[in-house]
């Protein structure tokens, strides 16, 4: 008669859709009794599995002997075996990451390597019900909002934990009745890891004055997990209604964002996605009183007050980049798109083109090579039609750009003034006269 735990294990499987059973599953087994159990009770379950084990080459003669133990275990079972070593260290070094995230990113894309070149459907680790719990309540002290609060999910991508139901004890209890030997991890044993200290001081405390408080915990996350489903669909319908995409910036009505309620949420979910910490926040909020141009620079965007809008827009790296542009060349390509130069002979010309896309420069006021380059601070002009010089970021205010059109708006210059601000308007001094015999055309394309 099959165990209750084996019974368990396909009914999570079932419903929650974790896989076929005439699907083939890869299981990440350490050697320790969590992945020891997975692997007995797949083979009694008459699963199609593989068995997976990495060697971290951190605890020496320990790494050897779980690396030993696991490829046993394989051969006990008639499983495929499959086994890598990673210089751990080294990968953490050069990445710059600690040993933890080290393991874990090698673990993870040497799993999926085996499990796409060999047919496996799924990669099965061996997390339970307290791992679970752990990383809820972990993430519950960090303050990591309700989607942290769901724990470990049974499912994402192509990784399984058919386990997540079980508790430890139950585990233990199924290996002593199948008289099944693991290994343990010595690291384990320590409080050096932040998980470790929640396993060992943490929940057995909470256990003392609550001895339920595992289960009452695993059900309160399975709660949490179908709450965010409705936070995600409510979330969506808010997003939807304050976000305009224009390119690759984002408006958001300030009006419309101070009416929303909750705003502190509404705001967080939307504002992190834009590289926004929770320090922040309060920072952007304040935005929605600000007068226009006051912006907040998150890593990756800046939010802007615009008006009566926030604009949101990637942060440009500061390339400055810098064109020189010969007599011969009639083509040049740039950041702001591509400018084609022709002469053409005044009394062939016909009008001025009215396009500003499109600048006429006398002939004569033009001394190659020219410069083409983004606008800086301290740049200034004689706008077409005026006789006083004008600085450029006057000369935007005038024109009510924002911020971000600001950061592209590029210039052309010939001996170090400058003929044209590129798409927008030439320099007095430049114009074509009744005088002027030779007249260089240039064009742009965005």
């Amino acid at each position: 008669m099959p165990h209750q735990l084996l019974n368990n294990l396909l009914n999570f499987i079932r419903e929650h859709f974790l896989f076929d059973p005439s699907q083939k599953i890869l299981l990440a087994v350490s050697g320790g009794v969590d992945s020891m159990v997975m692997a007995s009770l797949f083979k009694e379950a008459g699963l199609l599995a593989g068995i997976a084990h990495c060697n971290f080459q951190l605890r020496e003669e320990e790494s050897v002997r779980d690396e030993n133990f696991v490829r046993n275990l394989a051969e006990k079972l008639e499983m495929p075996f499959h086994e890598t070593r990673f210089d751990t260290e080294a990968y953490a070094t050069s990445n710059k990451v600690s040993i933890q995230i080290a393991a874990r990113e090698l673990r993870y894309q040497w799993l999926e390597e085996i499990r796409s070149t060999n047919g496996y459907a799924y990669i099965a680790t061996a997390h339970h019900l307290q791992d679970s719990v752990e990383t809820a309540l972990m993430n519950f002290v960090k303050g990591t909002g309700i989607a942290g609060l769901h724990g470990i999910l049974p499912k994402t991508d192509k990784i399984i934990r058919p386990l997540l139901f079980a508790e430890k004890d139950t585990l233990l209890a199924w290996a002593a009745r199948r008289q099944l030997t693991f290994v343990e991890d010595s690291s384990n044993a320590t409080d050096k890891y932040t998980r470790n200290f929640f396993r060992h001081h943490v929940i057995p405390m909470m256990q003392e004055s609550m001895p339920a408080a595992v289960k009452n915990m695993a059900a309160s996350i399975e709660k949490m997990k179908e709450a965010e489903i409705l936070y995600q669909e409510a979330l969506g319908r808010h997003k939807k209604s304050l976000l305009t995409q224009q390119g690759e910036n984002w408006l958001i009505p300030v009006l419309k964002l101070q009416k929303s309620v909750p705003l502190q949420t509404i705001a967080w979910e939307i504002f992190r996605e834009f590289g926004c910490t929770s320090n922040q926040l309060p920072q952007v909020l304040n935005l929605l009183e600000s007068e226009s141009g006051r912006y907040v620079e998150t890593s990756t965007h800046r939010v802007i007050r615009n008006r009566a809008w926030l604009m949101i827009t990637p942060v440009q790296a500061d390339e400055s980049p810098v064109v020189a542009i010969s007599e011969e060349q009639s083509h040049v390509h740039f950041g702001g798109g591509q400018l084609q130069f022709r002469t053409i002979e005044k009394q062939h010309a016909g009008s001025i083109p009215q396009s500003a896309d499109v600048a006429w420069l006398d002939a004569s006021q033009v001394v190659f090579p020219l410069i083409l380059r983004k606008w800086k601070q301290g740049d200034y002009f004689y706008p077409l039609g005026m006789r006083k010089k004008k600085k450029l970021s006057r000369f935007f205010i005038d024109q009510k750009l924002s911020i971000p059109q600001k950061e592209q708006v590029w210039v052309l210059e010939s001996q170090k003034r400058i003929l044209w601000i590129v798409g927008m308007r030439i320099d007095d001094r430049a114009k074509v006269l009744p005088s002027t015999s030779e007249i260089i055309s240039i064009q742009l394309q965005k």
